[in-house]
């Protein structure tokens, strides 16, 4: 007979590494539908990191059409349900033209197309994320 700690069942907190575009590989949608998939087992999604093309999840100039799922929409409901951080990796966002209002006015641009709950942010908050999740998961194309 095994005996189990007493937290074998607690809920955990997880990170998600998003590498891919939206629409353009499946990682984006799996990492929405697995955050979705632990929030039903009673965990929590606390940050989603969006790095290299997966910065594309935060422009707001995404328009599917109606009958298809809006990625950017299915992130904005994970923030307001689980107060899901959504952080951008601020070099790789710039690389890709995703700025918001501070760094379009820094850059002297005209726009920006990054708008919270998404907030552009260096890789220190990543590892911070690293070291204060009980899980991390990447999804890569």
């Amino acid at each position: 007979m095994t005996s189990r700690s007493p937290d074998t069942h607690r809920p955990l907190s997880y990170a998600l590494l998003v590498h891919g575009a939206p629409y353009g590989h499946q990682a984006a949608l799996s990492a929405l539908r697995f955050a979705r998939a632990l929030a039903q087992r009673g965990h929590r999604v606390a940050t989603v990191f969006f790095y290299h093309d997966g910065v594309h999840n935060a422009s707001t100039l995404m328009s599917p059409p109606q009958d298809e799922l809006s990625l950017q929409a299915g992130w904005r409901e994970l923030h307001a349900q689980q107060g899901s951080a959504l952080l951008v990796c601020v070099a790789a966002g710039l690389r890709r033209g995703l700025l918001d209002e501070a760094e379009a006015a820094r850059h002297g641009k005209p726009a920006a197309n990054v708008e919270p709950p998404f907030e552009l942010t260096g890789l220190g908050q990543l590892v911070d994320a690293m070291f204060s999740h009980d899980r991390l998961l990447t999804f890569a194309p």
